[in-house]
């Protein structure tokens, strides 16, 4: 066994380069199963990004159903989801480029079904009774999108035909086994689907029209997602209206719980076509539920509702699809970056389908996740998940502490994951320690935690990004004066505001994130139009609160380090965000690094931009603490 090297944290030579990181991770999107065939989305970052849809047949032989120039890539909302769907081995999608929706023959045909207009198509699904896609439309032609659920005839000889409007938001259109009832999701502003949503149900008659539409449940305080039909034609859903989602079904127009669990059988619906749970053959549902950012599988009998745990390797995971006796789904653990599972539900056998990394990482160089508790503000706890410094070459001097790398997700209802990540090993295999951290707002820990960011972003997540920090300096687990934090969008603003209003972190790297908050309010696209009303106040008339907490205006308190990253074509966080910040900045004197990247958008995805952003921020952090 070779001898460790000793050298100082932050220094380690180590073989997960930024390349590596960059273009070997295929980032998955949609699932879908048709038959006996699983189909799904890749982002590649080697294609600068696009996103293509993928077949596997049940001889496992793997195949690209769209060739560039397609990029099966939703924009509604700006994040996308269900951008496509399937059906007897015919592929709908929608096109990046021109977000017409096309249809892909058993010939290998493609042709526009829509004509190229400023509207914009998600959360695709195939009426075939009516030789139709029924999917959400949103529409760019005023001054504020107009959202509705839509028909669109597959011969593309008619135009779209409108089934449901009104509302401000719609999502998740499900057909009924027999087709005769359309189920959906609705919601207005100010409301995010996570704050309060309704189900809604109609009877749909020969030719397509809906007749008689009825609320089944929800409300302005009652989140529900992922509405679908069991085989026999009941409808299920997932409610927070326990305080934790959990899954109901709806029996003659009577609700009724199928779990009882302190646990999150739902997400929070940034993207559309996310999945938790499919309806097997035998009368059971085949589900997976979050408890504190750990994902588990379970199976639930339909008539005792009795839950009996599954158990696997696997501790994140999503996109849950049911087809005969498997169940597929995105699954990663600490060892394994995420890969597309089939786990067989009788036996339990696994066969994996695809993995998003072909190389595999050696052990010695990977840091395993520890799940920490640590009390924080207002007498709560907070949790994150702590990666140690990790490399089989080398190891710290004995009487220094590792820097310590505190990661923002964003959101911020977002949540912090276990499956194996390039880029949290990237820094672990160099000597620092990170603390991924599930703040105040985060999902997996029930409603009320979720809800102590109302009202307080930029206080609640900036705590607990401070209290676990010194909870791991007080354990004298990392160098005090090497205190770093990083985060982008959300995550970006609780890495400013920490940096501003804070004196804790001594560098931090903003990944197109918010320092304005006024200027988001009037600047960011519909979906999230409001969402700041719950976060910090009503608009304009808690307009002293948006200034008091925005960076920008505060950012002659700043005295640490940053650097930004930034994507040109970004609707969400506008570059002028970054661009207003960083002017401020080098006007006082303070270091500050800008990268502005063309042709991205909210997250890149190009491999070039992605690797040159990783090795920017190394060489930053090495000059501001003097590494090697």
């Amino acid at each position: 066994m070779t001898e460790r090297k000793t050298s100082g944290y932050g220094s380690w030579l180590s073989p997960l380069t930024a390349d590596i990181v960059a273009k070997q991770s295929i980032r998955f999107g949609d699932l879908l199963v048709d038959g006996g065939d699983v189909y799904w989305v890749e982002s590649r970052p080697a294609e600068m990004g696009r996103s293509v849809i993928v077949r596997a047949g049940p001889d496992g032989n793997l195949h690209d159903i769209i060739n560039a120039p397609y990029s099966a890539r939703s924009r509604v909302h700006e994040y996308g989801g269900g951008a496509f769907a399937v059906s007897k081995g015919f592929v709908y999608f929608a096109n990046y480029e021109d977000q017409c929706i096309y249809k892909k023959d058993n010939s290998g045909d493609v042709r526009s079904i829509t004509t190229e207009s400023s509207d914009r198509y998600g959360d695709l699904i195939v009426d075939e009774m009516r030789n139709r896609v029924v999917c959400v439309q949103e529409r760019h032609n005023g001054k504020e999108p107009v959202n509705s659920i839509v028909g669109i005839d597959i011969a593309g000889t008619k135009d779209p035909v409108i089934l449901v409007s009104g509302g401000d938001f719609y999502s998740s259109p499900r057909l009924s086994p027999d087709s005769r009832r359309l189920a959906w999701l609705t919601w207005n502003h100010p409301n995010m689907p996570w704050d309060g949503n309704e189900l809604w149900l109609a009877e749909i008659d020969e030719v397509g029209a809906i007749l008689n539409p009825q609320k089944v449940a929800g409300g302005i305080s009652e989140s529900i997602c992922q509405p679908e039909w069991s085989p026999d034609g009941l409808l299920y859903f997932v409610s927070d209206r326990s305080g934790w989602w959990n899954i109901y079904r709806n029996i003659s127009g009577k609700i009724e719980i199928v779990t009882e669990l302190d646990a999150e059988f739902g997400l929070p619906q940034w993207n559309f076509g996310q999945s938790t749970y499919g309806f097997t053959s035998d009368g059971r549902i085949f589900c997976c539920y979050n408890q504190k950012g750990i994902w588990h599988l379970a199976t639930i009998d339909l008539k005792s509702r009795q839950i009996e745990q599954v158990t696997t390797e696997y501790t994140d995971i999503a996109h849950l699809k049911i087809m005969d006796q498997w169940a597929v789904f995105y699954g990663g653990s600490s060892t394994q970056r995420l890969s597309i599972i089939k786990l067989n539900v009788l036996n339990r056998m696994i066969d994996i389908v695809r993995r998003s990394e072909e190389s595999v990482v050696d052990p010695g160089y990977v840091s395993k996740p520890d799940l920490i508790e640590f009390d924080t503000s207002d007498h709560m706890k907070a949790y994150g998940f702590l990666y140690r410094p990790q490399n089989k070459e080398y190891v710290g001097p004995q009487a220094d502490r590792p820097p310590l790398i505190v990661v923002t997700h964003g959101g911020p209802t977002s949540c912090s994951y276990t499956s194996l990540d390039l880029k949290i090993q990237f820094w672990t295999s160099r000597g620092f320690a990170i603390l991924d951290v599930n703040y105040g707002g985060s999902t997996g820990f029930g409603r009320n935690y979720r809800e102590r960011l109302n009202g307080k972003w930029g206080i609640v997540d900036v705590d607990d990004c401070i209290n676990g920090a010194m909870f791991l300096v007080k354990k004298g687990l990392v160098d005090a004066q090497r205190l770093i934090i990083r985060g982008g969008s959300a995550g970006g603003y609780t890495t400013l505001a920490a940096l501003t209003f804070r004196d804790l972190f001594k560098a931090g790297a903003s990944y197109y994130g918010v320092s304005d908050l006024e200027a988001l309010a009037k600047e960011t696209h519909k979906f999230e139009s409001r969402y700041l009303d719950s976060l910090v106040g009503p608009y304009p008339d808690a307009v002293s609160i948006y200034k008091e907490r925005s960076p920008i205006n505060n950012a002659e308190r700043l005295s640490s380090p940053v650097i930004f990253f930034q994507g040109l074509d970004d609707k969400v966080v506008p570059p002028s965000q970054a661009e207003k910040m960083v002017k401020v900045l080098r006007d006082k004197g303070i270091p500050v690094v800008y990268f502005a990247f063309e042709g991205e958008q909210h997250g890149f995805r190009k491999a070039e931009n992605l690797k040159r952003a990783l090795e920017a921020e190394l060489y930053f952090y090495s000059c501001v603490f003097d590494f090697e």
